[in-house]
């Protein structure tokens, strides 16, 4: 490890940043190495600035992706080298407008029928049962779901936001009969065959694809599409929005507006008064 990375790591660690955010930067300014085949310390402002014009014009990354480049790489020059740099401020790219996919409650069911090995299926049914981010929810250990009070604790919630969310006592009943055949010790819920540690997010990943191929939905879904799901589905049985909100561990309620996009219920009121109206003309 080069001093440089050894300093930025501390700087980060130092300014409370999540691990998952430590490695996004990590990687961002790993990716400006590799292109100039240079330490980033000994770079001009005219090659960053070209570098970012490679991501956009020549990589075509996703504007998200971009943005994610530019503070990982910002994060280098102002904090740990204490040089800021004006290419990287001046970086800005529209955010995506797309509404995410949701399949509906029957392509949920049908994908997790076709997921065979338990740890990963009861994980996948956590996962759509509480609107859980799929590494909230491998980092889970058994003391963190509540069946007194029908609840998983998420402590690796993003922004280091712990929150509470609400379980069902179907999915509770699905836990316990899994806990008492869970034969790997260790802390985690949901382990690798070692038991030292969860399970690997690529696992659940490729399983959850492949269920969804054989269930033959062509809906571009990932594990993350049953968060959002979620989110949806219980809009449409008449949830707050400020209720998923919390569930969702939103940090601002218009992010989890973009679920009014969604919901089916919404859709067919607006319809149905539509029809009143359009009837006699």
């Amino acid at each position: 490890m080069t001093q440089l990375r050894q300093r930025m790591i501390e700087d980060m660690q130092l300014r409370g940043l999540a691990p998952r955010t430590q490695e996004s930067y990590l990687a961002a300014v790993a990716g400006l190495a590799r292109f100039y085949k240079r330490s980033p310390d000994l770079l001009s402002d005219e090659e960053v600035r070209s570098y970012f014009l490679h991501l956009v014009s020549e990589r075509h990354l996703a504007p998200r992706s971009v943005m994610l480049y530019r503070a990982g790489i910002r994060f280098l020059f102002e904090q740990t080298l204490g040089r800021p740099i004006q290419p990287v401020a001046r970086v800005r790219q529209r955010p995506d407008r797309t509404l995410p996919v949701v399949l509906t409650r029957e392509e949920v069911r049908s994908i997790l029928r076709h997921v065979r090995r338990p740890v990963v299926r009861t994980c996948l049914i956590l996962i759509y049962s509480c609107g859980l981010r799929l590494l909230e929810a491998l980092h889970l250990c058994t003391e963190d779901v509540d069946m007194a009070r029908r609840a998983v604790h998420i402590r690796t919630a993003k922004g280091n936001a712990d929150r509470l969310v609400p379980l069902s006592e179907h999915t509770a009943l699905r836990l316990e009969r899994y806990r008492r055949r869970l034969v790997v010790p260790g802390p985690f819920l949901f382990p690798n065959r070692t038991g030292d540690r969860p399970l690997n997010a690529a696992t659940i990943q490729r399983a959850f694809s492949a269920a969804r191929r054989t269930a033959a939905i062509t809906k571009a879904a990932s594990v993350h599409t049953l968060r959002h799901s979620y989110a949806t589905h219980l809009l449409e049985r008449g949830v707050s929005l400020r209720a998923i909100q919390l569930c969702l561990g939103h940090r601002s309620l218009v992010t989890t507006s973009r679920y009014l996009h969604l919901a089916v219920t919404a859709d067919q009121a607006l319809r149905n008064v539509l029809d009143d109206l359009m009837a006699d003309v």
